[in-house]
């Protein structure tokens, strides 16, 4: 990574995000606002348009992207957030305890906080929108709370969460997709409408969607840190491409924009500010085992060592980044140093597993993805001199979703981490029974333990650090999950725009002023 992460408080609260997929049509939503009294701070003004991302839904349950969360905090908030460091800290919670036994973790509310519809935010409201997050049969976030026995809101400040075994993640948890709050009128009289009209507490509110094309955002008064927001206004596009995103922030289309490694020196050159903000998100390859070649363990292992991830990392990033063979960055608390170098680039190898394997004359197979180019390429290239032969299969990204994170219909995907806001939940998505990004749909019985381990260890204890690197060199042994090198978020920007936090997890904008 580009920054060292210095305190192990810090680490253990880390969280991951991955790549969204765009969505189209086109919707007008009436603006709406209400709620508690602007406190007192510096004045807001200004417009940010940010070349980013637009979300594959704005229904926090039913986002299937990682990357979404970027888009999603500007309109929702959570009783907890993570700060620059990725610790979790109050948010509209002003604190929470445990329980001895860590089974039940007490939340108090702030007082008058409301929605963007004027709606009241209270316990019961909080109750509401979480029960439904783990029990809507089609919610994608519900197997992050199974942890989550009941929800109680015995007075209107109080939410109790009673649990099914210690877990003592679940401030990290609710940071993220997972605990953003909800609007119980919103999705109680229109709940599909909240895939276009967010209904939530955070920093903006949404007033104009163009899908795939355009967001624009209000500043919210009623938000619960509303000081800190200097921004009247807010607008996300759809992520640039390469070759123009640097005219277009000359231009002033975007004046701050998400770019490639490829782009630094043309966008330092061209006098735009460039930050390398470190990132969490991880290039991996999603594999599914119960599909051939990869239903023997060997080709799994030799497309492993066929790879080389030096060479894609210069290519694919111009060295912005790391080599990673485990889902965590060096630094962080759950890195295993014993698996730093775990699939050396290793042709000779990967031609003998082959063999092993019954394949001694190489093997066919299909590489989806939803561009041809860079990547898969590369890919391409490299898996020929072992006798790998590929087929590159294009898919529409509007169509990705459904196709790799739903059905799970394909034997290999080129992909990013969609990692989550609290290391167990990370391993739910790469490696549990439903994560998204585990298509084979099973998990050795030593594995889960070894995650049910991590969720039961507090945070400050010595044990933590140890179990945590536990489950993850059993973890990347044992899945056939293939991490490539790790993606730093770099942002450009004119220079009428103030720097923008780095914020390692999810990128916020409190304090950044703009024209």
């Amino acid at each position: 990574m580009n920054a060292p992460i210095s305190t192990r408080s810090a680490l253990a609260r880390r969280s991951f995000l991955g790549l969204a997929l765009g969505t189209a049509a086109t919707l007008a939503l009436a603006a709406c606002g209400s709620g508690a009294p602007v406190t007192a701070g510096g004045a807001a003004g200004g417009t940010v348009k940010w070349g980013w991302a637009l979300p594959t839904s704005w229904d926090p349950v039913f986002s299937s992207a990682g990357w979404d969360v970027h888009d999603l905090s500007l309109v929702y908030a959570g009783l907890t957030k993570l700060d620059e460091k990725g610790d979790a800290v109050p948010a509209l919670a002003t604190g929470w305890t445990y329980s001895p036994d860590g089974t039940t973790v007490t939340f108090k509310l702030r007082t008058g906080l409301s929605f963007s519809d004027g709606t009241a935010l209270d316990a019961a409201a909080v109750k509401k929108s979480l029960d439904r997050g783990r029990g809507d049969a089609k919610s994608l976030v519900a197997p992050q709370l199974v942890h989550i026995k009941e929800i109680a809101a015995p007075d209107p400040q109080t939410v109790v969460l009673t649990l099914t075994q210690a877990d003592y993640q679940i401030p990290n948890l609710l940071a993220g997709k997972t605990g953003m709050i909800v609007s119980p009128k919103a999705f109680e009289e229109d709940a599909a409408g909240l895939a276009s009209r967010p209904v939530g507490a955070g920093p903006f509110t949404l007033s104009s969607y163009t899908q795939n094309a355009k967001a624009v955002l209000k500043r919210n008064p009623g938000y619960w840190d509303a000081s800190s927001i200097k921004l009247d206004n807010f607008e996300i596009y759809p992520l640039p491409d390469a070759s123009t995103v640097v005219a277009a922030l000359q231009s002033g289309q975007y004046n701050v924009a998400q770019i490639p490694g490829s782009q630094v020196a043309a966008a330092k050159a061209a006098g735009l500010e460039v930050q390398v903000i470190p990132s969490l998100v991880v290039a991996v390859l999603d594999i599914n085992p119960t599909k051939a070649p990869f239903d023997n363990p060997l080709v799994v292992q030799a497309l492993k060592y066929a790879i080389d991830r030096e060479a894609l990392l210069k290519t694919q990033q111009f060295g912005f980044g790391d080599v990673s063979y485990q889902p965590f960055p060096k630094g962080y608390v759950g890195y295993d140093a014993g698996s730093a170098d775990l699939f050396p680039h290793d042709p000779a190898k990967a031609k003998e597993l082959l063999a092993q394997a019954g394949h001694p004359d190489g093997v066919e197979l299909t590489i989806t993805t939803t561009s041809a180019q860079g990547l898969p390429e590369q890919l391409q290239a490299q898996l020929k001199e072992v006798g790998i032969k590929t087929t590159i299969e294009v898919i529409p990204a509007a169509q990705a979703t459904q196709i790799i994170y739903i059905q799970h219909s394909r034997a290999l995907f080129t992909d990013q981490f969609a990692g989550r806001d609290s290391a167990p939940q990370a391993f739910q998505v790469l490696f549990g029974e439903q994560g998204l990004m585990n298509p084979g749909r099973s998990t050795p019985p030593e594995l889960k333990a070894a995650v049910d381990l991590v969720s039961r260890t507090p945070l400050d204890s010595p044990d933590y650090p140890k179990n945590l690197q536990a489950a993850t060199a059993l973890a990347v042994r044992t899945m056939p999950n293939t991490f490539l090198y790790s993606v730093p978020r770099i942002l450009a920007r004119q220079k009428t725009v103030s720097a923008i936090p780095p914020y390692t997890v999810v990128q916020r904008f409190e304090g950044v002023t703009a024209p």
